[in-house]
């Protein structure tokens, strides 16, 4: 099982000025080198800003990336939602913005939880842009995506803000809804609404947007008695 690495934040600088203790696989060549470190030099522009623009948390959390078909396990990344990037120490301090255009998928461990996320442009999902978090998919999927946003002068009237928002997005028939609560998720399914309302009273489902996972057993469901 994948850890938390705590020990460096993004604004740190390893004291001894060797390499981060990244595993890529145990393929350390040249070429699956440069697929990885494909992207350009990373500099933080809210260091006044009060908040920081990732998920989780601003210090990097160990994951996997695929990209361009190229699989990395136990790699150190960061997931910023503002800009819809990520993140990954290469040396000596420096740090690397992917180029998203060629990553297919990430994960990132957190809380003892491995978070999935997948690249819209590879699930087909012209619906939302950039990367979403994964937490169904059967024949039918259910996704979030995480942004944050800033509100200005926020703090003492002087200092800008980050806040975290999320959108769930369910996908049925090969079409991408927006859903907030029970009443959206039944009116896409409408034709097994009762079927639906049953197995939700009789196991004392709620749903709730507070708790995107609350949808995955009614989803799961409906995904067995469709057809």
């Amino acid at each position: 099982m994948l850890t938390i690495f705590t020990g460096f934040a993004l604004n740190s600088v390893p004291a001894n000025g060797q390499s981060l203790p990244v595993d890529l696989s145990k393929r350390d060549t040249l070429r699956e080198n440069q697929i990885l470190y494909n992207g350009k030099m990373w500099r933080n522009p809210y260091t006044m800003m009060k908040g920081d623009q990732f998920l989780f948390s601003q210090e990097y959390l160990y994951g996997s990336l695929t990209i361009n078909g190229n699989f990395y396990k136990n790699i150190l990344l960061n997931y910023d939602i503002y800009n819809d990037e990520i993140l990954t120490p290469k040396n000596k301090g420096s740090i690397v913005q992917l180029n998203k255009e060629m990553v297919d998928s990430f994960t990132l461990v957190f809380g003892g939880e491995t978070y999935r996320f997948v690249n819209t442009q590879e699930d087909s999902l012209p619906v939302i842009k950039g990367f979403v978090n994964v937490l169904y998919r059967g024949k039918s999927a259910l996704y979030v995506k995480y942004k944050k946003e800033i509100e200005s002068l926020a703090v003492d009237d002087k200092y800008d803000l980050f806040y975290q928002t999320y959108r769930i997005y369910f996908l049925n028939e090969g079409k991408v809804h927006q859903i907030s609560n029970k009443s959206d998720l039944l009116k896409i399914l409408k034709t097994d609404k009762i079927r639906i309302k049953e197995f939700m009273k009789k196991n004392r489902l709620r749903v709730s947007k507070k708790e995107a996972e609350s949808f995955i057993p009614v989803i799961r469901y409906y995904d067995s008695i469709s057809r």
